[in-house]
């Protein structure tokens, strides 16, 4: 994959070579993505970034401005909207008991599954331990604390159940 430079030759985004990239996936401008797996067909949009230990899965789109942290899965088919936030730590702290600056030692990152065909809405804010049902939507702006239910919508702050969808056959 050529990645697209700006007149003085810069990058307009950043692939560490550690990333597992899979086939067809297509990465716009300004993204950062470093450690992680992307499954086939994925679709990342501009100034996103996916950190380290994150996994997304096959046909998965990922809209701009969206940060996917450390310990978050996304299964395949996975929409996620623009300015989508995922959390990875419960208690965050700039500092340890000691004062000084904490490190990888000094917090845990708490995983998040979000699985397959699932949507989550522009600006939505995903706590860390939880799990998005399969298909189900989270609406806009919300805030999700705690696990949303297969086939539900979801919406508000925190997010709560407003409808239930039918099943797929």
């Amino acid at each position: 994959m050529s990645r697209p430079k700006n007149p003085q030759g810069q990058l307009f985004q950043q692939i560490a070579p550690d990333v597992k990239l899979g086939q067809g996936v297509r990465v716009y401008g300004f993204t950062n993505l470093y450690g992680c797996e992307v499954g086939d067909d994925v679709r990342i949009g501009t100034f996103v970034e996916i950190q380290k230990g994150a996994k997304i899965g096959h046909r998965c789109k990922i809209s701009s401005h969206s940060f996917i942290c450390e310990g978050v899965t996304l299964e395949e088919e996975v929409f996620v909207g623009h300015n989508v936030t995922f959390i990875n730590d419960l208690y965050p702290r700039s500092t340890n008991a000691d004062g000084q600056l904490q490190t990888e030692a000094d917090w845990k990152c708490v995983p998040t599954l979000v699985k397959k065909g699932a949507s989550i809405g522009s600006s939505a804010t995903l706590l860390c331990g939880i799990t998005v049902g399969e298909y189900a939507i989270v609406g806009a702006g919300s805030v999700v604390t705690k696990d949303v239910p297969p086939y539900s919508i979801v919406a508000g702050n925190p997010a709560k159940v407003l409808k239930m969808l039918p099943r797929k056959k």
